[in-house]
């Protein structure tokens, strides 16, 4: 197996791209005060990041995946994140399980 050279500068140039866009926002995020609608709103991206990802299987597969996602949808409503993530797992096993 040989690694061309502009592929290894590709992932390179990828990966501090990453990197500094991280570092970045968290060192940019310390000079600015937020008042409570835009720390509302920054609390609101996780959800949305999760439905985003969510939404093609919703509209793409059969009734089983189409029922978790919504049963996804509801519990990131009031669950963190990765409680919300559980439910969609699980309801979507259960649904295949019983044949949807």
């Amino acid at each position: 197996m040989t690694l061309d050279i502009n592929t290894l500068l590709a992932i390179l140039a990828m990966a501090f791209a990453t990197i500094f866009t991280r570092i970045s926002g968290l060192v940019l995020i310390r000079h600015v005060q937020l008042d409570e609608r835009w720390k509302t709103a920054i609390e609101a991206i996780p959800p949305a990041v999760l439905m985003a990802v969510i939404a093609p299987t919703a509209f793409a597969t059969g009734w089983a995946e189409t029922l978790a996602c919504a049963a996804t949808a509801l519990a990131a409503r009031r669950l963190p994140m990765l409680a919300s993530v559980v439910v969609g797992v699980v309801a979507v096993a259960l649904l295949r399980a019983a044949v949807f």
